[in-house]
C-alpha cells in the first residue's frame, strides 16, 4: 500500500506572507496560519484552543499569496507535511516541520466598492 501525506487546514493568516526570490526568479512565501479548535471543558465552559502552522508555498502559489494575502486573511490550504533539520547557533540540530501549499483558497467575502 502507498503512503499519503496531505493536509487540509482552514484558517487565518497571522501575519502578511514573507516573500523571497530565489535563483532564477523563484519566489517562495512564508506565512503562519491559526486553526481554532472550541470545545467544553469539564464544567461545561467553551475553551478555545489556537494551533499555528507555518505554510510555505513555491512559484505560481507564492505569487498568488504576496498579492492577494494579508494579515487576518481567511484561507482554505492544501498541502503535504515536511520535515527539515538545521544546525543552530548552540550547535544542536533543530528539526522544523512545515506545510507544502498545494493548493490555496481565498475564503474572505469580496468587499464591494
Amino acid at each position: 500500500m502507498k503512503g499519503l501525506n496531505k493536509v487540509t487546514l482552514i484558517g487565518n493568516l497571522g501575519d502578511a506572507p514573507e516573500v523571497k526570490v530565489l535563483a532564477e526568479e523563484v519566489k517562495v512565501a512564508k506565512f503562519s496560519l491559526a486553526t481554532n479548535e472550541f470545545y467544553k471543558d469539564q464544567n461545561g465552559l467553551q475553551q478555545a484552543h489556537t494551533e499555528w502552522h507555518t505554510i510555505v508555498a513555491w512559484r505560481g502559489l507564492a505569487v498568488l499569496a504576496e498579492k492577494y494575502l494579508r494579515k487576518g486573511s481567511l484561507v482554505y490550504i492544501e498541502g503535504k507535511l515536511k520535515t527539515r533539520s538545521y544546525l543552530g547557533q548552540d550547535g544542536k540540530k533543530h528539526y522544523v516541520t512545515e506545510i507544502i501549499a498545494q493548493e490555496i483558497t481565498l475564503l474572505d467575502k469580496k468587499e464591494h466598492g
